[in-house]
């Protein structure tokens, strides 16, 4: 029995149910209608095959492609779980393959990308791009530049200005100090002052012409001829002796003090002229550069022009081979992945260890058998016939276990070798959820998984079919026996905790989904509703209804 054997068999019961009241109906009072509410539960889809149990008593376990063994984590006699990693081989030579086919693949992308456009199109859109900002970042370095140089040149002009200013002012106090003192307009009068014989021979001259001015301006002021000679005998040289007392105003003693501030201002002017002509050569110095740094900026914008002008997609026979040479690349990563991923071995169920052939440091060869096995087990397929010869694994060997690597055994479960129809196959995957129910106990409902399923079909049949090995969870029910017939419904879909109909009571009505709800006067009020997953005995509700409605099945058609 295989696809939808058990969706039948509960489609066989509610045409039972349906039969039985339509018999009532034509023999008795009608019963009230039976009644189903919407609530929230599970909606699974599910796949059947039949097949026959089959204890499970060993499991021959070995690396597909062999290698040097580099860790065994289990000893003899160690109880272990589905899926505990019990031994692995070196992977390094693997790893090196694996990151090779990556790089490979990789290569063969950007190869596609290029062949597509993108790249070239995305890369001169981006170079473009880049050299108008690269162009609006110079300018406008080369504006501040500019303007600091018009502003530090500003500022040295006005430095100058002010120097020559402060040496004028400075030239012309000189000036005046200067005719102040050769004219000896002074409000005080002299200090007399003594000089050396070697100054003698001078002084009288000098003496004479001061007292010359100094008579000039004593008449001036109305003085007579006694002041004269007031100030003759003030003046007198003593007879026989060589000294002299020159007078000097106050503005004799400014004029070295002035004539110093003239030379710092002097020295001040030359220093901002130099300044200045510094300023002015490093602002056109540098308003060249900049110039020169633009004009280059404006060459790359045109450059970067020309090059997005001239991108352009590649032939289409070109993107066909590289998208070839990228599905090749994935393909290899695929495979050398897988070959990583074997060097790890697993254990498919649980059990007891009882058998290790090899201990770390030894190399192992290649699993190996010629038994027809079901998918991921030690068990026969159905109508197979043991071909094994020699000391091929699972064969004559004389060590214990045969060929074989690991083994397990002592497992208290059973598992059950089934055939799928393609259609149906082509849905099952490892590790998918399993109800088995067996014909001699009814009431058995028992929890299974998936452990593997055939990669290749057997049309021995006439019917292509994929065997599905299907394992029973440990602590199987004890009324279980070798042999007996049992069904697997496999779990292809499934949606929990969702608002749900029973699937005997949808319609289908104009190309929708409709159920009878009960009205208020107890009668059917068809009403539609959104579907989502069909699943074999509830089916979704997306939208509709609400929880806790009562239903009403179809009713059958009155009797004739």
């Amino acid at each position: 029995m295989s696809r939808t054997t058990g969706r039948r068999r509960r489609a066989a019961y509610a045409i039972g149910a349906l039969v039985a009241l339509a018999t009532t109906a034509c023999t008795a009072e009608p019963p009230p209608p039976p009644t189903l509410r919407v609530d929230r539960g599970e909606v699974a889809t599910t796949v059947s095959a039949s097949g026959t149990l089959a204890a499970i008593s060993e499991q021959n376990l070995g690396f597909p492609e062999g290698g040097k063994l580099v860790e065994v984590l289990v000893g003899v006699g160690a109880r272990v779980e589905p899926g505990q990693v019990l031994a692995r081989v070196d992977d390094f030579e693997l790893r090196q393959t694996l990151e090779q086919e990556q790089a490979r693949l990789a290569q063969q992308q950007a190869e596609l990308d290029r062949a597509t456009g993108g790249n070239a199109l995305n890369a001169t859109g981006r170079t473009l791009d880049q050299a108008k900002e690269i162009l609006e970042a110079t300018e406008k370095e080369v504006s501040e530049t500019n303007e600091a140089n018009r502003s530090a040149t500003g500022r040295a002009r006005k430095q100058l200005d002010f120097d020559r200013e402060v040496l004028d002012r400075a030239e012309d106090t000189l000036r005046r100090t200067k005719s102040e003192c050769n004219s000896g307009d002074d409000d005080e009068d002299p200090a007399p002052t003594r000089t050396s014989e070697s100054a003698a021979p001078e002084e009288p001259s000098t003496e004479g012409e001061m007292e010359t001015d100094e008579g000039s301006s004593g008449s001036d002021s109305g003085s007579d001829e006694n002041s004269d000679e007031d100030s003759d005998d003030e003046n007198t040289q003593v007879r026989g002796a060589s000294y002299a007392v020159p007078t000097q105003t106050a503005a004799c003693d400014r004029i070295a003090t002035e004539e110093t501030a003239v030379e710092s201002a002097e020295r001040s002017v030359i220093a901002s002229e130099t300044e200045l002509d510094a300023a002015k050569h490093r602002e056109d110095v540098e308003a060249a550069g900049g110039q020169v740094s633009i004009e280059n900026a404006k060459q790359s914008v045109v450059t970067a022009e020309n090059d997005r002008g001239t991108a352009q997609v590649d032939n289409p026979s070109d993107v066909d081979g590289a998208q070839a040479l990228v599905r090749e690349a994935q393909a290899a990563v695929a495979i050398a992945q897988r070959n990583v991923d074997n060097t790890v071995l697993h254990a498919p169920v649980a059990g007891v260890v009882s058998v290790i052939n090899g201990k770390v440091g030894e190399y192992l060869g290649a699993a190996s058998g010629t038994t027809p096995l079901a998918p991921g087990s030690t068990a026969a397929l159905p109508g197979g016939t043991n071909l094994a010869s020699g000391d091929s694994g699972g064969g004559s060997s004389t060590a214990p276990g045969g060929g074989a690597f690991m083994v397990l055994n002592n497992i208290d479960s059973f598992q059950l070798v089934v055939p799928f129809e393609e259609s149906d196959a082509s849905r099952v995957a490892v590790n998918q959820p399993v109800e088995v129910t067996v014909d001699a106990i009814p009431d058995l409902r028992a929890p299974a998984t998936v452990l593997a399923i055939a990669p290749s079909g057997d049309p021995s049949s006439g019917i292509v079919e994929y065997y599905a090995t299907i394992v029973l969870r440990e602590g199987s029910d004890p009324r279980l026996r070798d042999g007996q017939t049992a069904l697997a419904d496999v779990a292809v879909e499934s949606v929990g905790n969702t608002l749900r109909v029973p699937s005997a009571a949808v319609r289908r009505e104009g190309g929708g989904t409709v159920v009878d709800v009960r009205g208020s006067d107890g009668q059917a009020v068809p009403t539609p509703f959104h579907a989502g997953v069909a699943g074999d005995e509830y089916t979704q509700v997306l939208s509709g209804l609400r929880d806790g409605q009562e239903l009403l099945l179809p009713q059958p058609p009155p009797a004739g």
